[in-house]
């Protein structure tokens, strides 16, 4: 998808060189990546407390069981 952004020539320079990158679209594709993976783990810290704990739960008991 064609797409049009003025960016920082200075911070594209700065990425490529830190991220060891050729081109200015790897770097944002780079950076992209790593803003939406770090994204989805601050999703995931939101449920902290929200889910309930079963102290009884065998988790190696889950394991040795065969899926269907």
């Amino acid at each position: 998808m064609p797409l049009s952004v003025e960016l920082d020539d200075n911070l594209i320079d700065e990425a490529r060189r830190v991220g060891r990158h050729k081109t200015p679209k790897a770097a944002v594709t780079a950076a992209l990546k790593e803003y939406v993976k770090k994204r989805k783990r601050l999703r995931i810290l939101e449920l902290r407390g929200k889910i309930d704990y079963d102290p009884d739960y065998d988790y190696k008991a889950a394991r040795s069981r065969k899926a269907l």
